[in-house]
């Protein structure tokens, strides 16, 4: 896991340490040393690190104009024994609602597994957006089929289109337009 580095070609329209609105503002990451891990793995020195025992993130981009953000995510998410929602809803989303944050692009590809508890601060994220939307990409299947299996999938939107874009080939507001697009059909109909 340590190989696996945050995406990185949207550097130049975005870098988090260096938005001072951003939860990660003013982060200095380690180049030297391998800082961060889940369990006994380690991983890439440019993840952040909210708090999670087994899950982190990175801010890749954020347009505080259009409201919307999308946040890659690496590790296990594990509501169950660390309560990664509440970390992630109090430590990152809370700041990003401030800002006027209302639609979240999450990458899940690098999530391995999820585990549940209730959903109460999916649910409060979810009332605390009113007219925005999340959006998980790429999450795998059986991430997906946990996530649907608690029922949280009324509050994320997950599968189809959203585990086919390619959006590594495209820039981040492009990939805004295409989910908002999708999502307003999705919840259109």
């Amino acid at each position: 896991m340590h190989e696996i580095e945050p995406y990185y070609k949207w550097r130049h329209d975005y870098i988090s340490s260096e938005d001072d609105r951003s939860p990660f503002f003013g982060v200095v990451y380690n180049e030297f040393e391998f800082d961060k891990q889940v369990y006994n793995f380690l991983l890439h020195p440019q993840w952040d690190d909210f708090g999670s025992q087994t899950l982190y993130i990175k801010i890749l981009y954020v347009d505080y104009d259009h409201g919307f953000t999308i946040m890659e995510l690496i590790g296990e998410w594990n509501d169950a024994i660390y309560n990664d929602i509440m970390l992630l809803k109090r430590e990152v989303i809370d700041i990003l609602i401030h800002q006027g944050i209302t639609k979240y692009i999450l990458i899940g590809e690098n999530i391995l597994n999820f585990h549940t508890s209730d959903d109460a601060y999916y649910e409060e994220w979810f009332q605390d957006i009113e007219d925005g939307w999340i959006a998980g990409l790429h999450f795998r299947d059986h991430v997906i089929q946990e996530f649907q299996n608690s029922n949280i999938d009324y509050y994320i939107n997950f599968g189809g289109l959203l585990n086919e874009i390619p959006w590594r080939t495209l820039k981040p507001k492009q990939l805004y337009y295409h989910i908002h697009e999708h999502l307003q059909r999705r919840l259109g109909e």
